[in-house]
């Protein structure tokens, strides 16, 4: 009855968003995809797609739950009125914010991963 949900956005769907806008979007789906989930760049792709899809909001018996998450994201990706770029700045202002909350809270097990996301 109901569909597979999370509690917030499940990394396991980026790779099914790719066709959902144009190139720039292709090519972050493509970039953040091969990465591990715990990667500052997943990790703010996750964050900018719970923001943009209200996932802190989404309640188990909603309609947009029984729907899941793949459709609920795709339909606000659709729906976006800004460009693919504007994603992107998105996207980039997210990772800001996971690297600086992993640097503040000094977590050793991502900061060889905050320097090399930087530099790239």
């Amino acid at each position: 009855m109901y569909a597979e949900n999370e509690l917030l956005f499940p990394a396991q769907v980026i790779p099914q968003l790719r066709q959902a806008r144009g190139e720039e979007w292709q090519d972050l789906v493509d970039q953040v995809t091969q990465l591990p989930e715990d990667h500052p760049e997943s990790l703010g792709f996750a964050l900018m797609m719970v923001r943009l899809n209200g996932c802190l909001s989404c309640e188990t018996d909603s309609y947009r739950a029984m729907r899941g998450c793949l459709s609920c994201a795709r339909q606000v990706l659709h729906r976006h009125k800004g460009n693919d770029t504007s994603l992107i700045q998105r996207h980039q202002r997210a990772v800001e914010e996971v690297s600086d909350y992993l640097e503040e809270m000094a977590l050793p097990q991502v900061a060889s991963r905050l320097s090399s996301a930087r530099a790239a």
